[in-house]
């Protein structure tokens, strides 16, 4: 193509970008315009994609790690082709338009996910290179590369300041994650001004020490040599770092290469001004060349043919291995073995019983041969976490194959990386740490709730009755602000058989994250039988119910022991084992009801955990209110008034 053709397809995308934040009055016109040619050179050279399939296997994938530079994406988006019109564009940062103001995954086409919070792209995107080394390692044949995707992303210096990134390089690193290239939007400019005032580390040396391979581009807006720099990605097996030197705002007179931007409009003088500077049309707004929109749409039918030609490979590639093809394209589908759910573990009934957590590590395995989509592992807590799968190999370098993930002590990449590789498709992901540290993951459990991602996180070590580690590590409020995050389900099961029917839910649940809550003291298999899928539900009752106890996790047996000890003075009492509020809520009212008639007020709930939002459903609560201490479990136990007696006492006030 003419020069003159690729610098106006470039400054297309800067001014579809800055005049979509102009209209919207708000936005970050700032980084469209200084990476514009860098994405343009990725997305009609290098990205394999198909604008009218966005979800074909095959394809790449690109995140735009910094998210506020949305308008970028959305610009690129409409511009090939994709189901994403220009008054959507217009509608930039409105109430029902496809172009909010930071991308979400499953929101607008084409998006691959959620970005904003600055490191998460960069995060996720490490677990969508470590999908798809594991599912080419597991599935491809000489001669039948199938699954061969790379994964781009644009990254910024925000993105590379948080400490989420700097857990994934150093994982990816480790892994050597060829498929990973990153082309950082190096414009030494943050919000508050130049990056000298907090961020001068030589960041090349930095990503060298990691194990990544470091690249640089002077000029970002030169096209050629950035082209043949990702092709020197693609030939090293290490992930890559395109370190490419750009202005912010670039060709704004006043504001290009300054602070101011970053994160507000333009303003009509400037922007036209620099639609002057660099030769565009200043009207109409959101201006489209006739010949530039032709040369972008050809990503339609170039789009076709490469993923007509993935198909063909594909097709070949099942002739010749049925067994193993099927179980890709079954994989791929998103479906499950017809009879998956028969290898759950059902548990007798055992007075001393065993932790959840190790209930669950069995179910793990139990699951492992029938489900070979499921894998994960532990941020460096596999012996506590019992997440390890036996008999196969772990995730490495040199065994892509391998299933059991070792995410070393980095609990927010863990996150981000486990929702990368659920949003990449084929596997089933999970990874596990203490409750306690879910704060240390917490962006990455919210943006997975935000985004409908089924991320399975498995949080152990549930409460005061891990003992003598003490307060640092035991968890209080987790369980409840856990709660509070939209389209996220919590459950914490109260004996081997819930974690069982537990682990079922969260693998067939498809539109959103579960978080399961495992204890690490010993809990009795209880003769009941469960039904987490409901949410909540009636083990016992003792005589007409004139009053109902309630718990979840390991208060259910002990409210068991209270309720036959007030049965034995001649009160009715029914319990309640409470392993998920956001699964009982989705219940229908007439069975609510039946669970918790609202003829019987008196209520008492317990749970080691802080009590906030129990009272919706009880009168009473026995909690946690402070944070613990280092001693045995049981002492705990007593010193904070989670006995029998104390139970007892406390349903007779009621």
């Amino acid at each position: 193509m003419s020069t003159d053709l690729q610098t106006r397809c470039i400054n297309a995308l800067r001014f579809l970008s800055a005049d979509g934040v102009q209209q919207a009055k708000s936005g970050h016109p700032g980084l469209p315009m200084g990476a514009a040619a860098m994405a343009y050179t990725v997305w009609t050279r290098h990205l394999r994609h198909n604008p009218r399939s966005p979800k074909w296997a095959g394809r790449d994938r690109f995140i735009l790690s910094g998210g506020h530079g949305s308008m970028l994406l959305y610009s690129l988006l409409h511009l090939t082709g994709y189901d994403l019109s220009l008054d959507e564009l217009k509608s930039f940062r409105q109430w029902g338009s496809l172009t909010p103001g930071h991308p979400e995954y499953g929101w607008t086409p084409g998006v691959e996910m959620t970005t904003g919070p600055l490191g998460q792209g960069f995060a996720t995107g490490v677990g969508m290179a470590i999908a798809a080394s594991h599912l080419a390692a597991a599935f491809n044949q000489p001669g039948h590369e199938i699954i061969d995707s790379y994964i781009y992303a644009i990254v910024t210096d925000g993105d590379l300041m948080e400490g989420v990134a700097s857990e994934a390089a150093s994982l990816a690193g480790h892994l050597s994650l060829g498929r990973l290239i990153y082309l950082y939007d190096d414009n030494h400019i943050s919000i508050d001004g130049s990056t000298d005032l907090a961020f001068t580390e030589d960041r090349a040396a930095r990503f060298r020490a990691y194990g990544w391979q470091v690249l640089r581009l002077d000029d970002g807006n030169d096209v050629e040599a950035l082209d043949k720099l990702i092709l020197d990605a693609k030939s090293d097996p290490r992930p890559s770092i395109i370190m490419c030197r750009t202005t912010i705002g670039f060709g704004a007179p006043t504001r290009q290469g300054t602070s101011k931007a970053h994160g507000e409009p333009l303003g009509d003088e400037e922007l036209n001004a620099a639609k002057d500077n660099l030769g565009w049309e200043k009207e109409p707004r959101f201006h489209i060349p006739d010949d530039v929109l032709a040369f972008y749409r050809k990503a339609v039918d170039h789009g076709r043919e490469l993923e007509a030609e993935w198909r063909t490979r594909f097709d070949g590639f099942k002739r010749i291995h049925p067994s193993v093809g099927a179980e890709l394209q079954r994989r791929l589908n998103g479906e499950f073995p017809a009879d998956w759910a028969s290898a759950l573990p059902v548990f007798p009934v055992d007075a001393k019983g065993m932790g959840t957590r190790v209930a669950s590590g069995k179910v793990i395995n139990a699951l492992a041969p029938k489900l070979p989509e499921l894998l994960g592992g532990s941020a460096d807590l596999a012996p506590s976490n019992n997440t390890k799968i036996d008999g196969v190999p772990d995730f490495q370098k040199d065994s892509f194959g391998g299933r059991s993930f070792h995410f070393g002590v980095r609990e927010h990449a863990m996150g981000a990386a486990l929702n990368g590789m659920a949003v990449f498709g084929g596997l089933i992901p999970y990874g596990a740490t203490f409750l306690v540290f879910a704060d240390y993951m917490r962006p990455a459990v919210r943006l997975a709730a935000l985004s409908h991602i089924p991320t399975i996180f498995i949080f152990t070590h549930d409460s005061i009755g891990l003992g003598e580690d003490g307060p640092t590590h035991q968890p209080i409020e987790h369980l409840a602000s856990l709660r509070v995050i939209p389209n996220l389900v919590v459950i914490r099961p109260a004996d081997a058989n819930e974690t069982a029917q537990a682990w079922k839910v969260a693998i067939e649940r498809r539109d959103g994250p579960t978080v399961l809550a495992l204890s690490r003291q010993n809990l009795p298999t209880l003769d009941m039988t469960a039904q987490v899928e409901k949410g909540a539900y009636v083990v016992k009752d003792f005589g007409k119910p004139e009053m109902i106890l309630m718990a979840s996790g390991s208060e259910v047996s002990l409210v068991l022991d209270a309720a036959q000890k007030l049965a034995d003075e001649g009160r009715g009492v029914r319990v309640v084992s409470f392993p998920s509020w956001e699964l009982f809520e989705k219940q229908d009212e007439a069975y609510r009801e039946s669970v918790l008639p609202k003829a019987v007020s008196k209520r008492l709930a317990v749970e080691a955990g802080s009590g906030m939002g129990w009272e919706r459903y009880a009168k009473s609560i026995i909690s946690m209110e402070r944070f613990g201490a280092s001693a045995p479990a049981k002492i705990l136990f007593e010193k904070f008034g989670f006995t029998v007696d104390n139970v007892v006492a406390k349903a007779k006030e009621l």
